[in-house]
């Protein structure tokens, strides 16, 4: 009987080991995936930010509002069909959708000095790897705060739609203080979701359903830092 317990107790911290190594490598893939999303992204946006004629071709035309509204139907098009894509397809869309991004945020460029521009990236990155970090060993469970977080995104995203009409500079500084605090929250929560997602279907096997769901969880965290970037910028960016 002791040695039963022996071998199901060793047995036990084989399997815990190889999930730890697991998760390692799994969260290793959500964090690449994100930073060669932010790379396409910052490549398309530096591209034609600093053109001036292909800025004045999109923003000066009506073609604006698709460069603008065409990231969100780009999400909302992917959660709907990442259980029928295969992995590389869904990477491929995400990539493909990071050169989008890049592009409807390709104005700041035009709008704030590039010294600007920098700092507040290494400030989102310092903060960004913070908030990560917390939500990635804090014990804390943080889903209770979930659906808190996703109905105040939900109200941003129809402020920010009814400002853009408005154009009130007070709902703008809300909004971006607002958004801030959401996107902050959201870092670490969605960090330990991608964590918990995983533990919690690990020992499936599915590698194909692993290998979408570290896409997912990239998307997510990389939909996190380029908006508390665009949050921050407002703040922190020295317009031209």
């Amino acid at each position: 009987m002791a040695e039963y317990e022996t071998i199901r107790s060793v047995g036990a911290g084989v399997r815990s080991a190889q999930i730890d190594e697991g998760l390692k490598a799994h969260m290793n893939k959500v964090y690449g995936l994100m930073s060669v999303a932010m790379v396409v992204t910052g490549a398309v946006a530096w591209a034609v930010g600093t053109n001036e004629t292909m800025l004045a071709a999109i923003f000066g035309s009506p073609l604006r509002w698709v460069v603008m509204f065409a990231p969100l139907v780009m999400v909302f098009a992917f959660s709907a069909m990442i259980n029928r894509l295969s992995a590389a397809a869904a990477q491929l869309f995400f990539y493909a959708f990071a050169a989008v991004m890049g592009l409807s945020i390709s104005f700041i460029f035009a709008v704030y000095t590039g010294s600007s521009i920098a700092q507040t990236f290494f400030v989102t990155a310092a903060a960004f790897a913070g908030l990560s970090l917390y939500g990635y060993t804090t014990k804390r469970d943080l889903s209770a705060m979930g659906s808190f977080l996703m109905m105040g995104l939900i109200g941003l995203i129809l402020a920010s739609v009814v400002n853009i009409f408005m154009a009130s500079d007070a709902l703008q500084f809300a909004i971006s203080v607002i958004g801030v605090l959401i996107f902050a929250g959201l870092t670490a929560y969605d960090t330990q979701n991608i964590k918990t997602t995983y533990l919690q279907h690990a020992q499936m096997g599915d590698q194909e359903w692993l290998a979408k769901s570290a896409i997912m969880g990239a998307l997510n965290l990389y939909l996190d830092f380029i908006n508390l970037f665009m949050f921050l910028l407002q703040f922190l960016g020295n317009r031209e």
